[in-house]
């Protein structure tokens, strides 16, 4: 029997909700984190090739095919989400991501059953890629419907400062490992073992997710859109999910180099050792955690423009510039420094951005229209942000490329904020 939430003090219901429907948030980025990280690993089990470059840019292609399926999840299970509900639905993308995490973890090599190895780990790419397609947009919208009034954005931060806790924990696994295994260990099995641990943990996420409550506020909604009226309203408010994607798109490539591809970028670029590599995206991941709800808090407080403006224009004058330095002299302490200071803009940034997102999208396809923006994203800026960076430096031979690609994707939020506040003020007396 479910406990009422109006029997618990308000504080310990909110809080416990916040806990269970952010727990979900774990397995993606946990995963992709993983990918990234053990791409050299991955590449030699399921894509051998002739060099180093071709079998690593096998490997990110896949992990970047995950999100082309994302935009594709965002319509049929965002829709699905708006109408059958946000407890329902986030059941079953947590259960379609699950497949795909217990597939790429058992899948053999390329040793044992030749194309089919690569052929089931690409299909276990997709079905996360599907699955995280709405379930960010669903998480955020449940916690935005469920906040406290004027405290939107702290509540709704809280959907990307749950995956920093999967991403701690990833790379403390990864640390532990190249602690206790040596290199010919870790490439034959070892880098397996996180997945493994993964898969240990999707029962009790389940377990949380199942007693999720309802919000009050889709239960009061007297109209549930169908699929058709879902797609049909996505489709006649286009230019708002395309300036929604843009918005975005910071927060995405930003995430992405910062976490997934920074170990790649310190062992490989920097040729930095893996434990110093771990140590600063493990460091990166406790910055983001703390950076998130003060600029979701901060948001409510001063509104989401002035943070969104600011930190965009921020990145744009200073990403190129700490990722020259560090090219220039990398060291440990070096890359902790200019990676925090990344992290800093990212976590306010992405603090206000998530409820804006909320905020901007028609009601009734709140949850459709937040997962496809965000998944257009994604799949455009986000997801390939490791491929572009390692093919930017490969064809430049500048190691601070990357920091061309996020000044681009920070040029484009920039204009989307402009854009989407300018059509707010003219529709309505815009909120925080």
């Amino acid at each position: 029997m479910h406990t009422s939430p109006s029997t618990l003090a308000p504080g310990q219901s909110k809080a416990a909700a916040v806990f269970r429907v952010t727990a979900g948030n774990f397995l993606e980025p946990f995963d992709f984190f993983l990918f990234g990280f053990y791409a050299t690993q991955i590449a030699n089990v399921f894509f051998p090739a002739a060099g180093e470059f071709a079998s690593l840019m096998m490997t990110f292609a896949v992990f970047g095919a995950g999100f082309l399926m994302r935009p594709l999840g965002a319509i049929v299970l965002g829709a699905y989400i708006d109408d059958v509900g946000r407890r329902k639905g986030l059941i079953v993308t947590l259960s379609i991501m699950a497949s795909g995490t217990i597939l790429i973890a058992f899948v053999p090599g390329y040793s044992t059953i030749g194309l089919l190895a690569p052929a089931l780990v690409l299909v276990g790419r997709l079905l996360q890629g599907f699955s995280a397609g709405a379930e960010l947009g669903g998480v955020s919208v449940y916690l935005a419907e469920m906040a406290t009034p004027g405290r939107k954005g702290f509540f709704t931060s809280w959907q990307s400062a749950s995956q920093q806790v999967a991403i701690v924990v990833a790379a403390a696994l990864g640390f532990a490992l190249n602690q206790s295994l040596n290199a010919t260990a870790i490439a034959a099995w070892g880098w397996r073992v996180p997945f493994f641990v993964g898969c240990m943990i999707v029962p009790f996420i389940f377990l949380l997710r199942r007693n999720l409550q309802e919000t009050q506020e889709f239960k009061a909604r007297q109209h549930r859109p169908s699929m058709k009226e879902v797609f049909r309203t996505l489709a006649q408010n286009w230019s708002v999910v395309i300036a929604g994607m843009m918005l975005v798109a910071m927060t995405t490539a930003s995430f992405y180099l910062i976490t997934v591809y920074a170990p790649t970028f310190g062992k490989t670029v920097l040729h930095l050792s893996t434990a110093d590599s771990l140590l600063v995206t493990l460091c990166v991941a406790v910055s983001n955690f703390v950076w998130l709800p003060i600029g979701g808090a901060i948001s409510d407080k001063i509104g989401r423009r002035p943070l969104l403006v600011g930190m965009t224009v921020l990145v744009i004058a200073t990403a190129c510039p700490a990722l020259s330095l560090l090219a220039h002299a990398p060291s440990f302490i070096n890359m902790l420094l200019v990676l925090l200071w990344l992290s800093f803009m990212y976590g306010m940034y992405n603090g206000a951005m998530v409820v804006a997102l909320t905020e901007v999208m028609p009601v009734q396809v709140r949850v459709a229209g937040f997962s496809l923006a965000y998944s257009l994203a994604t799949a455009v800026f986000g997801g390939f942000t490791p491929e572009i960076s390692t093919a930017l430096i490969h064809m430049t031979g500048d190691k601070a490329a990357p920091g061309y690609w996020m000044s681009f994707a920070a040029a484009c939020a920039l204009l989307a904020t402009f854009a989407l506040y300018r059509r707010r003020a003219a529709t309505m007396t815009p909120a925080h």
